[in-house]
């Protein structure tokens, strides 16, 4: 995808079909590119992929709701979003605006309103990157070369081990439940049970803590699953 294409393609995650498919529409009539997801992974997924130019979350999505999709995406891209949302209070916009959109829709809303926001948030230029390592403190991540160091001194993960690290990085501070642990290091067809990750978590510990039983980089959430804190 050339960089031009990148600046007009927008991805709409939106668990309403009928709304996703009108905002769609619209949008391809305008001439723009148009991807879309319905729900908070898939979104995520496609965003990483993809590198849209800009990205149209609803808030109130399954899985993983769209205020900690767009903390995430904020950490690792520097593109336009615009929340939709039907909560339409002072707070609730601080929220959004806090949690790093470039723009707060309150629903329902006009079509005019709507491309003009979108006009409006594609005139700033994103910085298109896709980061090659993470990093927490003494703890490294190459995603490129699939290494991980501590103190400067390589580890030997697995590549599951190394895939589950990288998924909770990049999602540092955030809680994820073994079930979405589960799709994205596992993948969607997985089968098996969620004591999957719980095994590998031990064996991550055991490799990155500085003591493994009592551990502060991964932290467990009771009856929702993992944390990393850095």
């Amino acid at each position: 995808m050339s960089e031009e294409d990148k600046k007009t393609t927008i991805l709409i995650v939106e668990d309403d079909e009928t709304l996703q498919e009108t905002l769609a529409y619209n949008l391809e009539r305008e001439g723009y590119a148009v991807l879309t997801a319905m729900d908070g992974p898939a979104g995520l997924d496609l965003a990483r992929n993809e590198l849209p130019g800009l990205i149209i979350l609803d808030v109130m999505l399954p899985n993983l709701d769209g205020l900690s999709v767009c903390r995430i995406l904020r950490r690792e891209l520097d593109v336009p979003i615009i929340l939709l949302t039907a909560r339409s209070s002072e707070v609730d916009k601080i929220i959004g605006l806090d949690s790093g959109a470039d723009d707060y829709i309150t629903k329902p809303f006009g079509l005019g309103e709507f491309l003009a926001r979108v006009r409006a948030a594609l005139r700033r230029k994103p910085k298109p990157a896709t980061p090659d390592q993470l990093q927490a403190d003494d703890l490294v991540i190459d995603l490129v070369g699939r290494k991980v160091y501590k103190a400067n001194q390589e580890l030997n993960l697995s590549h599951k081990e190394f895939d589950l690290l990288a998924e909770l990085m990049r999602n540092q501070g955030l809680v994820l439940s073994r079930d979405l642990l589960l799709t994205k290091v596992w993948g969607y067809d997985y089968i098996g049970e969620s004591r999957t990750v719980d095994v590998h978590v031990r064996w991550l510990r055991e490799k990155i803590e500085d003591e493994p039983s009592k551990p502060k980089r991964i932290t467990t959430v009771r009856s929702v699953g993992y944390r990393f804190e850095g």
